[in-house]
């Protein structure tokens, strides 16, 4: 089932959902400052303040009562996380939460900054590179796009 997230407890759950797929596929190819970087942007205050003044939706899929993946977009249509619990990879959640964010954002075209080990993941939704891969403040991230319904 996938759901926008809003309650405090489901942003918390969000939040150790994200860190925890973050450091184990994408913290070891970063250095300290982009750990850091990434981890102040994901701060619960942080996070729970976008979503209050919109600057972020956030879709959580759960199964069994338990958050498996999560999708946030800054409007206009710009992704900024993705993250599948790995018990549950390859299994479609990450396209479901693309679909349910895309269909909800008005199936417009789509941007992400995808890190390198998710550039796979973005090319089978069908993303596209738009230049190569950039470093700032130690994150490392392709950018990709994704022509809408226009």
């Amino acid at each position: 089932m996938i759901k926008v997230v809003t309650a405090d407890y489901e942003i918390q759950e969000a939040v150790e959902l994200i860190w925890q797929v973050f450091s184990q596929f994408e913290a070891p190819e970063y250095s300290p400052e982009g750990i850091e970087e990434f981890k102040a942007y994901i701060g619960l205050a942080g996070t729970k303040r976008r979503i209050e003044t919109q600057e972020l939706k956030l879709w959580g899929c759960q199964q069994k009562n338990k958050l498996v993946g999560v999708i946030g977009i800054r409007p206009p249509a710009h992704i900024s996380l993705l993250f599948v619990d790995p018990a549950y990879h390859r299994q479609g959640i990450a396209r479901s939460l693309y679909q349910a964010a895309s269909a909800a954002m008005g199936e417009q075209t789509m941007t992400v900054n995808s890190s390198p080990f998710a550039v796979p993941v973005y090319r089978r939704l069908g993303f596209k590179e738009t230049t190569e891969e950039q470093t700032v403040n130690g994150i490392r991230f392709i950018p990709m796009k994704k022509q809408g319904l226009e």
